[in-house]
């Protein structure tokens, strides 16, 4: 672990190397596991702001959970999430025409409907940030449905860091980066 300004960041996203292989994994992080993607209280509002030129690219299913439970949802632990489509699916998922789950926000942002591209937890994905009151903490997810995008991630030398350098210039700026990559030349 090293500090950079007010962020606590994990050494594994020098070290280790990720490249999404969709074809491989099909999108499998938008469809598996037991909570929806994390939201900052900002990006709640956007979403409830964006829903009517983002319903048109959902599928009937994510306009039925949206519409049930709202554009996202707060947990018993007051945190803020996407809403699930049958506690597995979020809500926003779409699909392309080999079955590979894309957002339908990123959709909406990609044909410019939409100015706002997708949850920073999202884009940011393998890493997810803990926010604590003094700092945050940067860390390397690891979840097995990425074992595709780590083994392709290393076999073109492309590390955590680089392959999510604009999420991470969104969420902490350009300056944290040049300091970040100023860091991971040292290793």
């Amino acid at each position: 672990m090293f500090q950079l300004g007010k962020t606590i960041v994990s050494e594994e996203i020098i070290e280790k190397d990720f490249l999404c292989n969709l074809s491989a994994c099909k999108g499998a992080c938008c469809i598996d596991g037991d909570a929806g993607a994390p939201l900052d209280a900002d990006e709640a509002e956007i979403l409830k702001d964006i829903y009517p030129k983002v319903k048109p690219f959902l599928r009937q299913e994510g306009i039925d959970a949206i519409e049930s439970q709202g554009t996202y949802i707060k947990t018993e632990d007051d945190d803020l999430e996407t809403p699930l489509i049958g506690g597995a699916d979020c809500a926003y998922v779409i699909f392309d025409e080999k079955n590979v789950a894309l957002c339908a926000i990123e959709e909406a942002y990609n044909q410019g409907e939409v100015s706002w591209k997708k949850p920073v937890s999202c884009h940011l994905y393998p890493i997810r940030v803990q926010d604590y009151t003094e700092f945050s903490a940067v860390n390397y997810h690891k979840w097995q449905i990425c074992d595709d995008a780590c083994q392709l991630g290393e076999e073109l030398g492309v590390p955590i860091y680089k392959f999510v350098k604009e999420a991470l210039i969104r969420k902490f700026g350009e300056d944290w980066y040049m300091e970040l990559e100023k860091v991971a030349e040292t290793f």
